[in-house]
């Protein structure tokens, strides 16, 4: 299964959440995102089923070595592609908002591209 433009948010969700928690629950992700708890339990339950992600008895939410790899590919493309927005002169939370749409639909060799000419290239 392709994973979707919703799970790799909710990856990416998860994996800061556990940089700033101890544990993640379903309820951290529900507040984080703005999500009812309904639609979380839901995509957490896809996700588990995927093997993305592991939740034990209880409810504490862990990314599998699959789901962290996902995550950590994500949440690169959103701070490269946000610092370089940034570097071009688009405002802090535009760069930020545009970096979020365009991260789960960059392509992997456009993206490796575009990591080559920003490391040659200083802006």
């Amino acid at each position: 299964m392709i994973l979707q433009e919703s799970g790799e948010m909710y990856l990416e969700t998860i994996l800061l959440l556990s940089k700033e928690l101890q544990n993640v629950r379903s309820l951290d992700v529900a507040n984080k995102m703005g999500f009812s708890k309904p639609s979380v339990s839901r995509a957490v339950g896809l996700l588990k089923n995927e093997d993305y992600i592991k939740v034990d008895g209880n409810g504490y939410i862990t990314l599998t070595k699959k789901g962290l790899a996902t995550a950590e590919k994500i949440y690169e493309r959103h701070i490269v592609l946000s610092d370089f927005f940034g570097k071009i002169g688009v405002s802090e939370e535009t760069a930020a908002e545009d970096a979020c749409r365009i991260e789960h639909l960059i392509s992997d060799e456009t993206f490796g591209k575009l990591k080559e000419f920003l490391s040659k290239n200083s802006l």
